[in-house]
């Protein structure tokens, strides 16, 4: 059984820890704020631009442009954005599951964040590029991923390029996704986007959307307006899921901190209940032999 000393430094520790817990958790929470505005903030963004070129694929063939064109036979490029931090709870490891889930296995990756950028090299799984990005996200940052991405698909080397990353729904949910980024399928532009609140207009809505594109003119012509919009699409869904990514990271890693602050404190209660049992224990024990010591000189 532990002694009072013992008992004592324990709880010294366990509050220390939990000082450290709770910085980590207020810290988390100032930027958690941050990056939530950021990623809500460019949702409407995200869906009007959607919805642009949904009207403008209507004035289009499907093969209008090389960012349209299904492809057959080619790999997988997956790009992966992950924390370079832990103590986030299950964040990493229930986007690296869904990963190894869906993913193939001759995919190749390009990473974003150092911790499952570890995992899948320890996985021997193919890595041909690594980006740094700084917090909070500046767009600037998201044009040389969405360019290299662009780069790889184009110059004919993989036929298809997605993006694994943890979608924000709340303080409380994160959900691991994985979303195509090309080609991009038309087909899919007016539909619910993986981030929460984005596409969320009515088929009836995008409907009469596309039957008012028929009466649009462009000046210059479609394929050229093309050329200017659909790298503009790619750059700002990159950097929309980087920013969800990071806002996923913040919430998950302050409830996580708070939990441990929590805990730390019933472990510090328990060992308080427990050093006042010991202590009372040493005192009647005390008691007791002087009584009896007393006895024994009468």
């Amino acid at each position: 059984m532990a002694n009072l000393r013992d008992i004592r430094r324990r709880i010294k520790s366990v509050k220390n820890t939990a000082q450290i817990t709770r910085a980590m958790q207020l810290v988390a929470a100032a930027k958690m704020k941050k990056a939530q505005d950021q990623a809500l903030a460019g949702r409407d963004y995200a869906d009007l631009l959607n919805q642009v070129l949904v009207n403008l694929k209507e004035n289009t063939g499907e093969e209008a442009h090389p960012l349209l064109q299904q492809r057959e036979g080619g790999k997988e490029l997956v790009l992966v954005i992950s924390t370079d931090k832990g103590l986030c709870g299950g964040l990493n490891t229930n986007l690296g599951r869904k990963i190894r889930a869906e993913v193939s296995k001759d995919a190749e990756f390009v990473t974003v964040g150092r911790k499952l950028r570890n995992q899948l090299g320890k996985a021997g799984r193919e890595m041909v590029a690594d980006f740094e990005v700084k917090d909070p996200v500046p767009f600037a940052e998201a044009r040389p991923i969405a360019k290299f991405l662009t780069k790889a698909f184009l110059e004919g080397g993989y036929s298809k390029v997605s993006v694994a990353f943890a979608n924000y729904i709340n303080v409380m949910r994160q959900e691991p996704e994985i979303v195509q980024l090309l080609p991009i399928s038309t087909a899919g532009l007016g539909e619910k986007q993986a981030y929460e609140g984005m596409g969320e207009a009515t088929v009836q809505e995008t409907n009469r959307a596309t039957a008012l594109a028929k009466d649009y003119l462009f000046e210059p012509s479609g394929p050229e307006v093309l050329d200017t919009l659909l790298p503009l699409y790619i750059n700002f869904q990159v950097y929309q899921m980087l920013v969800e990514s990071r806002a996923s990271e913040h919430s998950a890693r302050m409830v996580a901190m708070k939990g441990a602050t929590d805990n730390a404190k019933k472990f510090i209660k328990e060992l308080t209940l427990e050093y006042n049992k010991l202590r009372q224990a040493a005192i009647t024990a005390e008691l007791l032999e002087i009584t009896t010591a007393m006895r024994a000189m009468e």
